[in-house]
């Protein structure tokens, strides 16, 4: 039973290119296509869908917006991110939220077709040579969620506001405790999260999501 294929991606070009190649396997067939994320959502309604390629920069919806709200669906189609980008940020994003595989539109039509292959089978698929800067990022986060873990609820709302710009004595008026406590529990977050002054502290309470900006 061949696998069903859909294809997202604004380029026309591509979508006929990926099709082309695709289809000179036996085994896998491509059953709809779309070129912005609303014609994709209308094609899962219409289609099965056993596996899709989705790029990520699209018009209308961008291809991270589409997952999000499949998954919100519980709609367990397989999704192979094909995007240029590189960039750790992306494939994190798209791994929260929750791929079956990413790759680069570099790649081989071997490793192409091994990916689809791979995350029909309930495999996730992650690109070689994307693996270590991955690994390397969610190292890194666990070793923050430790960090922050250790900070009080005190504690973090104190950072929240330090990384919204306020000083300590702004922070006191706003809690409603005395500057020299404020001062105290800086020195804490500080040593907590090991970070040498209140800019490296905004820094890393904006790439945990602390706060929003």
């Amino acid at each position: 039973m061949p696998i069903n294929i859909a294809i997202v991606d604004d380029h026309i070009m591509v979508r006929e290119g990926l099709i082309q190649l695709l289809e000179l396997d036996g085994d896998i067939k491509v059953v709809g296509q779309a070129g912005d994320g609303v014609q994709c959502l209308d094609l899962l309604k219409k289609v099965n869908v056993d596996v899709m390629l989705l790029d990520i920069n699209m018009p209308v919806m961008n291809g991270l917006e589409v997952l999000k709200i499949m998954r919100e669906r519980n709609d367990n189609t397989k999704v192979i991110v094909l995007t240029i980008h590189n960039e750790v940020e992306y494939l994190l994003k798209a791994v929260d939220i929750g791929i079956n595989g990413y790759m680069l539109k570099d790649s081989g039509s071997n490793e192409l077709k091994k990916a689809i292959y791979s995350v029909r089978a309930g495999e996730i698929y992650i690109q070689p040579k994307l693996s270590p800067l991955l690994n390397s990022k969610l190292l890194n986060r666990n070793e923050d969620q430790k960090k922050i873990n250790n900070l009080t609820k005190r504690e973090i709302e104190v950072l929240r506001l330090l990384a919204e710009g306020m000083f300590n004595k702004e922070i006191a008026s706003r809690l409603d405790i005395s500057e020299r406590t404020v001062k105290n529990h800086v020195s804490n977050i500080f040593k907590k999260i090991t970070v040498a002054d209140r800019t490296q502290a905004a820094v890393f309470a904006i790439r945990n999501n602390l706060i929003i900006v």
